[in-house]
Formats: C-alpha cells, structure tokens, sequence
C-alpha cells in the first residue's frame, strides 16, 4: 500500500491519505474520509495498481 492508493472495502472505494508501519508489520491506513484500518501483519489483499497515461 502507498499513499494514493484506492482500495475498496465492502465494494466501497477508499484513496489512502497516510499509512503507519508499525513493529512486526502491522499497518495503519488513513483514509480522505477520516476512517482508519488496521491490518495484522499476516493479512492478505489482492492489489492491482493501475498507471497513468498522460
């Protein structure tokens, strides 16, 4: 995950503002909506980034 990634939770999409690592490789995703997530260290997500064409 990076900033400006969009993800979709629960078919809802969700850009990422900020993220924190934490030890062990836990995460915490900030999003534009205010909402945060955290995620174990062994959570799996399907991904696909999508590039600009200018």
């Amino acid at each position: 995950m990076q900033r400006g990634d969009v993800i979709q939770i629960g078919g809802q999409p969700c850009r990422v503002a900020d993220l924190v690592q934490f030890p062990a490789g836990a995460k915490r995703l900030f999003f534009e909506t205010g909402e945060a997530l955290t995620m174990h260290a062994q959570s799996r997500f399907t991904a696909l980034r999508m590039t600009r064409k200018w």
